[in-house]
């Protein structure tokens, strides 16, 4: 068995895998943490601007790729074979891809509960992932955070 995580990067994140690892305790699940990072944008006469911009995109990059790590490593620790994923794409879209690339069996995601308001002039990713996962979705409320 498989789960995959999609993590936001938030301090909720780390309550989010968790809740996966006691799952994989108990199934001895394989765990892959995803965070997917904002696309480039591909729209008409983008330019990826100036040096100092690209820099400061690639340590932002870096530093989500470390933040993912290191969820990752924390369930490595607690004897999990966990796996940690950073891709850039369209976030419900790209989540689903990956889920079906691992052959997951598990999606679990957090959710922050702004409300109905929230979710509907900005959008929820963990409302997209249910409407659109045709796998099993665990959605870990998280409150204060």
């Amino acid at each position: 068995m498989s789960i995959l995580v999609a993590v936001d990067l938030s301090p909720a994140s780390a309550k989010v895998a968790e809740a996966a690892g006691r799952i994989a305790k108990l199934t001895g699940a394989l765990v892959y943490i995803l965070h997917v990072a904002e696309p480039e944008p591909d729209f008409v006469g983008y330019d990826a601007g100036p040096e100092v911009v690209r820099t400061q995109v690639a340590n932002e990059l870096r530093r989500e790729h470390r933040s993912v790590q290191a969820l990752a490593e924390k369930l490595r620790n607690d004897g999990l074979d966990a796996t940690a994923l950073l891709i850039r794409g369209p976030t419900v879209e790209t989540t689903l891809k990956e889920a079906d690339n691992l052959k997951a069996e598990l999606i679990v995601v957090g959710t922050h509960g702004h409300g109905a308001v929230y979710d509907v002039l900005i959008g929820s990713y963990s409302a997209g992932i249910i409407r659109r996962s045709t796998l099993p979705v665990l959605v870990v409320p998280i409150r204060g955070n």
